[in-house]
């Protein structure tokens, strides 16, 4: 399941990663510094209210839809999660409603905020039959509606913005095209929904271990988004747009990479330890973990490598010089984010002890605030830069602590080791290139930088991962070579 998973999901994670450095490169030129310094605010306020309303219900759907057994207790699982976001659904459009009318805030920003509101709406319910589908395998049904809602998102957005939309234009892109998938994600959702019956037992099942969850991810998010608000406090909107351009050229690259893994790993995990316990999750667990980090390292090293050449690429020339120096740290950090969020925190969600993963997240973030607020009005960007990356290196650890008093998941040592030796061989041999500056130096180091890293990593052969790799491959290209014989 975890190899078919991540064959299966890359071609939405391509689409993921198109829109997400599309974004960069379109809304830095269509959009002035101020503004895009609005949309990064927004986005975060937009992000921390739907995690806090919503995601709990989202969490429901991806983890007890393998646990419960098909016919009236699945059906129930619909029920009961579809009238919990139909209760809940509401709340953000108030609060968007309310944002319009009383908040202090400059009309551009107040309008992102509301238009960022209304689209957590679309999407969220977007997310829960995607999470379904997540959850039974279905690799094909998730990512064609995925690819259609990313894509379709953000040249809706691109459009709008070119319009003349200002911050909100993002925002309205992804919530139309939300709305529009619905019609393809909901009617394979509605039968069981209306068979079951909402159960109050469940719901309780569902918050406890949800919410704490959401809190979680309220608190990563607030570690992930902290610095913008200090950065706007004490340096302004444009200072907050160059962070947030090098800060999403770094962590949204990363992101993508580990979203693509969990995407496989997550249900891959979740059916292995419902099937078997710990006996049969531990060699998943181990394909998971060994990938993230043999695909994690090396991008954070190259993003470091090539932060000057990539930023004058993809950033507007505004917010390009600034947002170079913000990316190798940033790389840093996403890497411990990621490794946390999509490997370490497994341990709380399949032991069911999201309370502590609501610790583990609270610590780092507690830590970023207090680092942000010493170093930023002193530092400025440097500052913001410096506490994002130790907070997420404290969050790694703490995660690694906690977890092991829930579940025991293996470390890949091997893998740790090649993907070390590896990047720094590839370091070595890009720093020896030259600086042209621009494209042809960014595509010449990541050209070699790449085959580099590759060629190393097929001769150590970490975990076996190039064998198992090759035995894939054969395995699904020897039924189209079948096909094509006859």
């Amino acid at each position: 399941m975890f190899w078919r998973g991540v064959l299966g999901y890359l071609p939405v994670n391509l689409v993921q990663a198109g829109a997400g450095f599309g974004a960069i490169l379109i809304f830095t030129r269509l959009l002035p510094p101020a503004a895009y310094g609005d949309y990064a605010v927004a986005f975060s306020v937009a992000a921390l209210a739907h995690t806090l309303l919503l995601t709990w219900i989202e969490a429901a759907m991806a983890r007890f839809y393998a646990a419960e057994a098909e016919g009236p207790g699945r059906d129930a699982l619909f029920a009961t999660v579809y009238g919990a976001f139909a209760a809940l659904g509401m709340v953000t459009p108030l609060a968007a409603a309310a944002v319009l009318a009383f908040a202090p805030l400059p009309p551009g920003l107040k309008v992102a905020v509301a238009a960022g509101l209304v689209a957590a709406v679309a999407r969220s319910l977007l997310k829960i039959a995607q999470e379904r589908r997540r959850a039974a395998g279905d690799v094909s049904g998730f990512a064609a509606i995925d690819m259609l809602a990313t894509g379709g998102g953000f040249l809706a957005g691109a459009l709008f913005a070119w319009l003349g939309l200002g911050a909100a234009a993002p925002f309205v892109g992804a919530g139309l095209a939300a709305a529009g998938c619905l019609v393809l994600a909901l009617p394979s959702e509605i039968g069981p929904a209306r068979r079951g019956r909402f159960d109050p037992k469940r719901l309780e099942l569902y918050a406890r271990y949800g919410l704490p969850l959401s809190l979680s991810l309220v608190l990563s998010l607030a570690l992930a988004s902290t610095d913008r608000f200090v950065l706007a406090a004490f340096t302004g909107e444009a200072a907050v747009g160059a962070y947030h351009a090098g800060y999403t050229l770094s962590n949204r690259t990363l992101d993508v990479l580990f979203i693509w893994i969990g995407m496989a790993g997550g249900p891959a995990a979740v059916a292995a330890y419902e099937a078997g316990g710990e006996t049969e999750l531990r060699p998943v667990a181990l394909h998971q973990s060994s990938l993230l980090t043999l695909v994690a390292i090396p991008a954070a090293t190259g993003l470091a490598l090539v932060a000057r050449p990539l930023a004058e690429v993809m950033v507007g020339p505004a917010l390009a010089a600034e947002s170079a120096r913000v990316t190798p740290w940033i790389a840093f950090g996403a890497v411990c984010a990621g490794l946390s969020t999509y490997y370490l925190h497994t341990a709380f969600t399949l032991a069911r002890r999201t309370g502590r993963q609501m610790l583990a997240v609270a610590i780092p973030a507690g830590a970023n605030l207090a680092l942000c607020l010493v170093l930023i009005p002193r530092f400025g960007l440097e500052g913001a830069m410096w506490s994002t990356a130790a907070s997420y290196g404290l969050g790694l650890v703490v995660a690694y602590g906690l977890g092991r008093g829930c579940l025991a998941l293996p470390i890949p040592w091997s893998a740790l080791a090649a993907a070390g030796a590896a990047s720094a061989l590839m370091a070595a041999v890009v720093a020896a290139l030259p600086d042209w500056g621009g494209l042809p130096e960014l595509t010449l180091k990541a050209a070699i930088g790449a085959v580099v890293y590759a060629l190393a990593v097929a001769a150590l052969n970490p975990a076996g991962i190039r064998t198992e790799a090759l035995a894939l491959v054969r395995a699904r290209l020897r039924p189209a070579a079948a096909s094509a014989a006859e």
